[in-house]
């Protein structure tokens, strides 16, 4: 039997491990892809660690792009030498929420590679939990998306994260020339949401994240747009419990910004950053921030603010990123600042944990 190496994730242990496993072999819907290049994200061990990957020991990597080496008996549409994106959400495809481009809202979602969202019945899961963090992934063929020849493997491995700033960007409900603040924003998703905020209508950016110089190398991807930078490092060391966030935010856009995309993971930034918008704003959140919103009910409803959530993108977000890449619109090279063997995995899953280098961006695994 032939096999391949894969990154996998074991019962009862945090250390994620290379091993070696079979090749998968299609089922008569499946199409079975030679991984060319998977993404890489360190929130992969915090939700190991919490127990949201449902079903171990499973390979990891929810974002790969290759070409098809070996297609089912009754798959049509895909041949074997196609080059192709792997759309990692499983979904029922027939609920409500799944006809009408809310298909991240599914009771049965989970994504190939990484975790499960609900405790449905989640029979896709079941059969689809190994990821793209190996030399080949098998998936059911409708969640392959053709790559226009102009896109390439490792970009495409990253539209996951493109799409969701699509989907965030979307849920903000921007106003002409609006004002944005996007936090962690030298984070994958804040990259991807600073390289597309031109394609919304943004007029002006403010950055926060913890370093000056990391903020300002971000605000290069801005095409343009006039971008200021709020460093959490440079605020007081009690900025957390005395608002000094909201009042710089304050000075920067006294009217109050127009909305905040929050990929915090934790802390008092979020609620910060709310009170610095405009009458009317909308603060998304994506960070799955644990931390209670330090608002209360009055104030939002007060200031008309609207607070909305969303845990990952929909199918169309990620087919608007392609139209956008094969039209030479969205260009997305740039933010692939590194790149790692697969037999480098581990050491790689160390980098981006620690953001030893400067800057890192997006980063890919080429088996």
């Amino acid at each position: 039997m032939a096999t391949m190496l894969a990154l996998r994730a074991h019962q009862g242990a945090e250390a994620l491990v290379l091993d070696e496993v079979p090749v998968p072999e299609p089922g008569p819907l499946d199409v079975v892809v030679k991984v060319a290049s998977a993404g890489l994200a360190p929130g992969i061990v915090r939700l190991l660690r919490m127990g949201a990957l449902k079903h171990l020991p499973t390979t990891l990597g929810h974002e790969a792009a290759g070409v098809i080496s070996a297609v089912g008996r009754d798959v049509t549409g895909h041949a074997v030498g196609d080059r192709v994106r792997v759309h990692p959400l499983l979904n029922c495809r027939e609920c409500d929420y799944c006809r009408t481009d809310r298909d991240m809202m599914c009771a049965q979602q989970a994504m190939i590679g990484h975790a499960a969202f609900g405790d449905a019945p989640m029979p896709l899961y079941e059969q689809y939990h190994d990821g793209g963090l190996a030399e080949y992934v098998r998936v059911p063929h409708w969640l392959i998306d053709s790559l226009p020849d102009s896109v390439g493997f490792d970009v495409a491995a990253k539209i996951q994260d493109l799409a969701n700033a699509v989907r965030a960007l979307k849920c903000a409900d921007l106003p002409e020339r609006a004002t944005l603040v996007v936090t962690a924003a030298t984070g994958t998703m804040g990259t991807a949401t600073v390289k597309l905020a031109e394609h919304f209508g943004v007029a002006r950016l403010i950055l926060v994240g913890r370093d000056t110089d990391r903020l300002h190398r971000v605000a290069g991807l801005s095409g343009g747009i006039p971008a200021s930078v709020v460093a959490l490092g440079e605020l007081p060391e009690n900025w957390s419990t005395d608002g000094s966030l909201t009042r710089r935010l304050r000075e920067l856009a006294p009217e109050g910004a127009h909305a905040v995309i929050d990929f915090i993971p934790e802390g008092p930034a979020l609620g910060q950053t709310m009170a610095g918008l405009a009458t009317g704003g909308t603060l998304v959140h994506m960070g799955g921030n644990a931390t209670p919103l330090a608002l209360p009910a009055i104030a939002l409803m007060m200031n008309c603010w609207r607070f909305v959530a969303t845990r990952a993108y929909t199918r169309q977000d990620a087919t608007d990123v392609l139209r956008l890449l094969a039209a030479g619109t969205l260009t997305a090279d740039e933010l692939i600042t590194h790149r790692f063997p697969l037999t480098e995995a581990l050491k790689a899953m160390d980098a981006i944990q620690q953001r030893v280098d400067d800057p890192m961006w997006m980063t890919v695994i080429n088996p």
